[in-house]
């Protein structure tokens, strides 16, 4: 059976905590250049970021982004660990996870969509109709 949502949980450390926290990745084909990564908070609300899935592909190897997010593999522990920076005007975050996790997470992406077939799935005529529209 196929679908067009990949779906993983997992804990995760931020910021170094010894207490683990439950992360969410998703993808959907409907957005296909896109992941999505949450933390649950205390209060049981999620915490949402979204950045494109070619770059934590190529953080996967080796360093990636500019920007709010960043990835990288963490060569201290021998690559076991990917390493995600997170920074907004609200404040910055550092996750870290098993790389393993991360690369079966994205195994499955590209089992719903291939690495540079995203373009096939975006109907562009709908996308500038919606922005006439806004």
């Amino acid at each position: 059976m196929r679908t067009d949502v990949v779906e993983q949980h997992q804990f995760v450390t931020l910021n170094g905590c010894e207490t683990p926290v439950f992360s969410r990745w998703t993808y959907i084909a409907g957005d296909p250049y896109v992941v999505n990564l949450a933390f649950r908070t205390e209060r049981g609300r999620w915490i949402e970021w979204c950045f494109a899935r070619d770059l934590l592909v190529e953080g996967l190897v080796e360093p990636a982004g500019l920007g709010d997010v960043r990835v990288r593999p963490d060569l201290a522990f021998s690559g076991e660990l990917l390493v995600i920076e997170l920074e907004s005007p609200d404040g910055y975050a550092i996750v870290e996870m098993r790389r393993e996790d991360v690369e079966q997470f994205v195994d499955g992406t590209r089992e719903v969509v291939p690495l540079g077939a995203e373009s096939e799935l975006l109907d562009i005529d709908a996308f500038i109709a919606q922005i006439i529209e806004v």
